[in-house]
């Protein structure tokens, strides 16, 4: 199964953002670099390390448009993920280098998802594809209404 084209431009002069040429979807893009502690046996990066490199990819996109977790956090709301999805289509090895695209997918009324890819700087192929879906909470852990923040900063993210 090969991914549909993801061709990502540099959008606004901002390093930080992309524009899939394929789609017009506009991403937010971090790097990272893998650890040995990442790979496994095989000396591919161990399949559960992918979730982690997603977390980074939406803390480093919530940090950008400067609403991080921790002020999520400090004004009485937590995201849990409910569900995850992912689809691999290239291997990573120790030290190689990806690029994190995040971007916000979807906003209900107390659920929001993310979608994600991974590529490799060098190569442009893309490692795998996938999303995390969460659910608002407070933190005595009850279901609430997403955070008009969250919703102002979803609204103002570049379609």
């Amino acid at each position: 199964m090969k991914p549909k084209p993801f061709i990502p431009e540099r959008y606004n002069g901002d390093d930080r953002f992309v524009k899939n040429k394929a789609d017009g979807l506009v991403w937010h893009r971090c790097q990272y670099r893998t650890l040995y502690a990442d790979t496994d046996r095989s000396q591919f990066v161990y399949h559960s390390n992918y979730l982690r490199y997603f977390e980074f990819g939406r803390a480093s996109l919530m940090r950008d448009v400067a609403y991080s977790y921790r002020e999520i956090e400090a004004n009485g709301y937590l995201y849990p993920i409910i569900e995850i999805g992912l689809k691999y289509f290239n291997p990573l090895y120790y030290d190689d280098s990806m690029w994190i695209h995040t971007h916000f997918a979807k906003l209900e009324r107390v659920r929001l998802q993310f979608d994600y890819i991974i590529t490799h700087p060098e190569s442009q192929k893309i490692i795998c594809q996938g999303f995390t879906k969460h659910c608002a909470v407070n933190l005595s852990g009850k279901p609430v209404a997403i955070d008009e923040k969250t919703i102002q900063l979803w609204k103002m993210f570049p379609k």
